[in-house]
């Protein structure tokens, strides 16, 4: 009977290993990540990036050389590739960290490319961000500078289930520049607590100018006046 521990943590080497070659080849593509999936047929590796026209190249060719480095490097088994694009690239992690690592390669300064998309992940309605970029930014010695924005969780359950984080590289003259992006998504927050509102009570209404009369007193003046005549 085969171990099921070695077994399932074989699974998830390959699996990283897998993504780290595909984030190292294709972060021009802005990478987002894979899934590796076993059918009866083969094996489905579902690859998401934010512009999949670079992975897939002219007439599938960079798909055909991926089949092959699949099967021989990483051992799967005839593995068919599909690539599709990223839900909601502002809100994912891995494409904003890639975005402004190529940005920063291309020239622009690391703190306009940084506030650029800080204001995209914002405007994708996310609850809070943030940017880390690091290395010799204004002079020969290294050092970091960070912009955040928003709710940022740091430790806890929400930790889990509503940050996204990712880390790139971007190669510049200088030296090297470290990106990190830390993104809090849209989801509900389940240790928020709101206050219900008390159910509206209807106001009285106020009467004034008002004289009370006595029947009894009104007849026995009636009855005088009569008398009278």
């Amino acid at each position: 009977m085969p171990n099921i521990k070695r077994y399932f943590l074989e699974k998830s080497i390959v699996k990283v290993k897998i993504d780290e070659y595909l984030a190292k080849q294709y972060y021009n593509a802005e990478y987002a990540g894979v899934e590796v999936l076993k059918t009866p047929i083969g094996t489905r590796v579902i690859i998401y990036a934010g512009r999949p026209s670079m992975i897939i190249g002219r007439g599938g060719r960079n798909i055909k050389q991926l089949a092959q480095i699949f099967e021989k490097v990483f051992g799967l088994e005839n593995p068919q590739i599909t690539i599709t694009n990223v839900e909601n690239p502002e809100l994912n992690a891995r494409v904003m960290a890639f975005r402004l690592a190529i940005a920063l390669e291309k020239g622009y300064h690391f703190r306009r490319a940084a506030f650029i998309s800080m204001r995209r992940i914002m405007n994708a309605g996310a609850l809070g961000a943030e940017i880390i970029i690091s290395g010799k930014l204004t002079t020969e010695r290294a050092r970091y500078e960070k912009l955040k924005e928003g709710i940022v969780y740091k430790s806890g359950q929400q930790l889990e289930k509503m940050i996204d984080r990712a880390v790139a590289i971007a190669m510049l003259k200088p030296g090297i520049f470290g990106v990190e992006v830390v993104i809090t998504k849209p989801l509900k927050i389940e240790d928020k607590i709101s206050l219900k509102e008390s159910p509206s009570v209807p106001q009285e209404v106020s009467v004034t100018n008002v004289t009370f009369i006595d029947e009894s007193s009104q007849k026995s003046e009636e009855k005088g006046e009569g008398e009278k005549e």
